[in-house]
């Protein structure tokens, strides 16, 4: 299979190697993006049903006026970060 890229996309890969990344190629670098997309576009199908009753309730909360303020948010969204990010020791 032959893919054609854009001169900006094909600049952005070369980049990506040249800064000592992990991709030997630029190969490499696509089939692992790939992997990514896959593996993305896959969870997204099996997620569905649970996306779309999020969306609701979200829209429901909103219509009831039940939102949580921009300081609530960025609190919540700090604390979630900080539980999937590895803490040094």
């Amino acid at each position: 299979m032959t893919i054609e890229l854009k001169p900006e996309t094909e600049a952005l890969i070369e980049g990506d190697i040249r800064q000592d990344g992990p991709y030997p190629s630029a190969q490499a670098y696509v089939e692992h993006a790939i992997r990514l997309l896959h593996d993305h576009e896959s969870w997204l199908v099996s997620n569905k049903a649970l996306i779309g009753a999020r969306i609701e309730e979200g829209y429901a909360a909103s219509l009831r006026g039940d939102l949580e303020g921009e300081d609530q948010v960025r609190a919540t969204m700090a604390a979630r970060k900080l539980a999937w990010t590895p803490q040094e020791k």
